[in-house]
């Protein structure tokens, strides 16, 4: 398979970052060190190149009833310019990708998308929307993608000329126009910090890149990403999130509204028992890595990491794993098999770091 480069990719290459291959597209992993990075997002502001992401138009008057219909979570009663997270499901309650929803206008909806899932997505999609007035439209190849996140996050994008209204709330987006320039700005993303999402054309993306690291925005590669998503527990496709769970087996149980006439999976996952409890652990020694063995008392096999890393912030071990829900009470102390050494673990009901976004 051919491997693509975002529009951004030269200004990576001249910050010498190191560049690694995900989800199809050669990106940047890391520029000075993961830590410099995280700690200019906790502390100040960074800033991402997210071009790989997906983006799909859905255009039309029953636009919204659509999108209500494929995501668990409730989009009708949403209100406009604002977004939601959610699954987007099968009838068996799978999940086949984790999204953004974002409600334009009345007739317009823009989802965001896993780079990795991107074909997976858009043929599903496709295949349901054949009863509803609307139209799909795969708009991943005309947009680039910078995420500017941190404290300091609106300060900066208003130095470089961005206009952002006063007040402008969470999940909230506003639009410059689709056909005209392709700008829209979103007060979403995936560190837990305030920050703010632009979708633009390439030229754009080039242009604000330049300026924000002329000002002194620090560059942040996927690494950092990864442990900020981690510290602040954040699910990652492919992870938490599979084509083999339910979002009640991971985690994401309040995004389902059931109260509502119906969407794809919810006679499913109504009547469904989870077999397994998305759980947080940290470790004072060693780092969890991803499909390490979580054990029980008796050191008995019980569930397997998703997701781990070194906290920046705690300086401590920090994972999410699946563990089987049937004998969940029964669990007194947890363990973790690294390289053969069981490392007690400390359960944590609430992510380990928390972030600022507003």
């Amino acid at each position: 398979m051919k491997i693509q480069k975002t529009s951004l990719h030269n200004e990576h290459i001249i910050l010498n970052a190191k560049m690694a291959h995900f989800a199809g597209y050669d990106m940047p992993l890391q520029y000075s060190s993961v830590k410099e990075e995280v700690i200019a997002v906790r502390k100040n502001v960074g800033m991402f190149d997210v071009s790989h992401m997906g983006e799909f138009l859905i255009e039309g008057p029953q636009a919204i009833s659509f999108v209500d219909y494929i995501i668990t979570n409730d989009f009708t009663n949403l209100e406009l310019k604002k977004a939601v997270y959610s699954p987007l499901c099968r009838e068996d309650g799978t999940i086949i990708d984790d999204l953004i929803a974002y409600k334009l206008t009345d007739n317009q909806v823009l989802l965001c998308v896993n780079a990795s899932n991107i074909k997976k997505d858009f043929d599903w999609i496709k295949s349901q929307i054949s009863s509803f007035d609307c139209k799909l439209k795969n708009l991943s190849d005309e947009y680039s993608l910078i995420a500017v996140q941190g404290p300091n996050a609106e300060k900066v994008l208003k130095e470089v000329g961005i206009k952002i209204p006063e007040n402008f709330p969470y999940y909230s987006i506003i639009n410059n126009g689709l056909e005209k320039d392709k700008l829209l700005i979103a007060r979403t993303g995936y560190t837990g910090e305030d920050g703010f999402e632009i979708f633009s054309s390439h030229a754009f993306a080039c242009i604000l890149w330049k300026k924000l690291k002329s000002i002194g925005v620090v560059p942040c590669g996927l690494a950092a990403r990864d442990v900020l998503r981690i510290e602040v527990c954040y699910p990652l496709y492919g992870h938490e999130l599979t084509d083999f769970i339910t979002p009640l087996d991971s985690g994401l149980s309040w995004t389902l509204k059931t109260n509502r006439p119906n969407f794809i999976g919810k006679t499913f996952l109504s009547n469904y028992n989870p077999i397994y409890k998305l759980t947080k652990l940290s470790i004072k020694n060693g780092i969890p890595r991803e499909g390490y063995e979580i054990l029980n008392q008796d050191k008995r096999v019980v569930g397997k990491v998703t997701s781990g890393t070194m906290s920046i912030q705690d300086h401590k071990g920090i994972c999410m794993g699946l563990i089987e829900n049937k004998d969940i009470e029964k669990i007194e102390k947890y363990f973790i098999n690294i390289r053969g050494v069981y490392c007690e673990a400390n359960i944590h009901t609430k992510p380990f770091i928390t972030g600022g976004h507003k």
